[in-house]
């Protein structure tokens, strides 16, 4: 695989954390070197994060976040292999809610709905959405909040910011992992408020980054991480940290408490393949 950079795994947080500071900003992290040299407290901190894992490239982006998309699929690889309800050997699929058939407007969103894709959604909330009116039907005062990079739907969990993300082989209940996983973000405001965790298929947290800040109007934002093997089994979307709601108003930099309400477009991940 072909790495844009090389940067040790320590420099990943000013990586990520730096690229919603700007206007259209990308940044991609290939794998660590540990004998990079002393580093600051905070960099210290952050690979203490990635429990110095040198098998892992990151792509983050805000503002025009087209070109970091299409790196990350290119990582992920070729063919999209879409709805096809089979294992292939190669390439990746992606999920970006705007199929006519896809229930939208309700709580009650299946999260099983794209098993022909090897993905299924939970949430320890009450329930997933799509919308295709970025959520002003639940509060009014979301008209202009979330846009998107797929028109026209979005995605979130109904009374969580959580979103679970289980891999199976395609149109089946068999688990699978995949090498990665990443997902667009519509309206991130705060630095670490949105995060992807990876899991491997004992449970263990193998990585956990960060969504950049919005770095403009439009406010998109995006993070994946693809690995040299396919060994992620789970991942833990955190978007934002206020679910939307009727009486949910999202508000960073206001007088009052502070609310970050954050919605997910497109999600992008490696090929499932069923654990044997």
């Amino acid at each position: 695989m072909q790495r844009t950079t090389r940067l040790r795994a320590g420099l990943l947080a000013a990586a990520i954390i730096l690229a919603g500071c700007g206007g259209a900003s990308q940044t991609t992290t290939g794998p660590s070197s540990r004998n990079a040299g002393p580093m600051g407290p905070n960099v210290q901190a952050y690979q203490k994060t990635l429990k110095n894992r040198d098998d892992v490239q990151i792509v983050s982006a805000t503002g025009d976040i087209t070109a970091a998309v299409t790196q990350f699929r290119g990582l992920l690889g070729e063919p999209n292999n879409g709805a096809v309800a089979s294992e292939f050997q190669k390439g990746r699929r992606e999920v970006n809610w705007d199929g006519a058939a896809v229930p939208t407007n309700t709580d009650a969103f299946p999260g099983n709905f794209f098993n022909a894709r090897g993905v299924e959604f939970t949430t320890d909330g009450s329930g997933l959405r799509v919308s295709d009116n970025g959520y002003i039907d639940v509060n009014p005062n979301y008209v202009g909040e979330f846009n998107t990079f797929s028109p026209a739907k979005l995605f979130v969990a109904v009374g969580s910011t959580i979103i679970d993300v289980q891999f199976f082989a395609p149109g089946t209940n068999k688990p699978a992992v995949v090498t990665g996983f990443g997902s667009v973000f519509a309206d991130v405001g705060r630095a670490h408020s949105t995060t992807i965790e990876y899991f491997d298929a004992a449970g263990n947290s193998l990585l956990k980054v960060a969504a950049p800040r919005r770095s403009d109007d439009k406010g998109l934002s995006f993070v994946g991480a693809t690995f040299t093997s396919a060994i992620v089994a789970r991942v833990r979307i955190v978007a934002g940290d206020t679910p939307i709601g009727a009486g949910n108003n999202d508000n960073v930099k206001g007088a009052g408490q502070k609310h970050d309400i954050v919605a997910t477009d497109d999600f992008l991940y490696g090929e499932p393949h069923e654990i044997k």
